[in-house]
């Protein structure tokens, strides 16, 4: 299976920029697996395509505000000059440690220390890795997520070129447990208001974490789909999620995953055990057409990059032909794509 089998032409006018102000408001293209048909909708429609006892599982990570704009203090014997770097942190590997990605890492040597902000958020470097990657041990006076709420920038994906005024705006509104990069997309579609209704209709939810890297905005660079080396990502399911999805699939229920995120943590964990359990780990599955979906019934997502492994764990689930049909149908009506853009519903 070659990559280039996932590449598609998308205009860039339709690469949504903003987030609409409604969040409800977006448009919503229903796909019917069975039939293979899809359907144009307003994301509010969602109730109509809901089942009384369907489980609607979601990923409620909080994106932390991870780019860091530094300044690298010159060394004492003076070989090395005052610089300037940004810093994007990709993992808390604990005890003030992170695991970072640098840019203008050329710079940045062993014990090198960056100053951010006003100074009340330092980073000394302990490790040097390839790919620009550094292992800093972060030097602060409070709470470091305060500290970092005052010295870091929103990590907007690369696409999106607008400044973000409002950072509750690159959050879904029941996030909750801070570390991600990214948002999950397919979160931002709900309102406290339209998640009070499906509750009304009998639905529930089940809440899981999967912290979201840098990896999911990376297209796939492999020339054979199964030559990509998938990254990996921090999750954790409660015991309380894992017996409602427990419950369902004993009962015939279905489990609607809301966002591939929460569909990469579901598959695992039944993967792994054969259930669902209570449990932390880190996954590095990969999704790609050929895959057997053991706990998924059907997904909520936004629209894709092309060749990215997202759009291949799409048209796993939806068969990739009815899946990129689709797609030239949201082209051809002007959809809005990737993380502010419009949504599916896949079943």
């Amino acid at each position: 299976m070659k990559t280039n089998d996932f590449d598609f032409y998308l205009p860039k006018a339709l690469i949504a920029q903003t987030p609409l102000e409604d969040r409800s408001s977006s448009r919503m293209l229903v796909v019917d697996k069975a039939e293979k048909t899809y359907r144009d909708y307003h994301f509010s429609d969602i109730l109509d395509f809901l089942r009384t006892d369907d489980i609607i599982v979601r990923n409620n990570t909080r994106v932390i505000p991870a780019r860091l704009f530094g300044i690298k203090k010159a060394t004492d014997n003076n070989t090395q000059k005052d610089g300037h770097c940004e810093v994007l942190l990709l993992r808390d590997l604990g005890n003030n440690i992170w695991e970072t990605l640098v840019g203008n890492a050329k710079i940045v040597k062993l014990n090198t220390i960056i100053s951010f902000g006003q100074g009340q958020l330092k980073a000394r470097c302990i490790k040097v890795k390839e790919m620009g990657i550094r292992h800093f041990e972060m030097i602060y006076e409070g709470i470091f997520m305060e500290v970092l709420d005052e010295s870091g920038n929103m990590p907007l994906p690369p696409y999106i070129k607008e400044k973000l005024e409002d950072r509750e705006r690159y959050q879904t509104v029941y996030s909750r447990i801070e570390g991600s990069a990214a948002v999950p997309t397919a979160g931002l579609h709900f309102t406290e208001e339209l998640i009070e209704k499906i509750k009304a209709k009998g639905c529930k939810f089940a809440d899981l974490t999967l912290h979201i890297g840098l990896g999911t905005f990376k297209p796939v660079s492999a020339d054979n789909v199964d030559e990509h080396i998938m990254h990996s990502e921090y999750y954790q399911m409660s015991e309380q999620t894992a017996k409602l999805l427990n419950k369902a699939k004993e009962n015939g229920q279905r489990i609607i995953a809301v966002g591939t995120t929460s569909v990469r943590t579901i598959e695992t964990v039944y993967n792994r055990y054969g259930c669902f359990k209570e449990c932390t780990g880190s996954t590095d599955i990969f999704i790609y057409p050929g895959y057997k979906f053991k706990a998924t019934d059907a997904i909520i997502t936004n629209f894709h990059l092309p060749k990215s492994t997202l759009i291949m764990m799409i048209s796993a689930f939806g068969g990739k032909d009815l899946i990129f049909e689709a797609y030239s149908h949201a082209i051809e009506e002007k959809y809005r794509f990737f993380s502010f853009g419009d949504s599916m519903f896949i079943y």
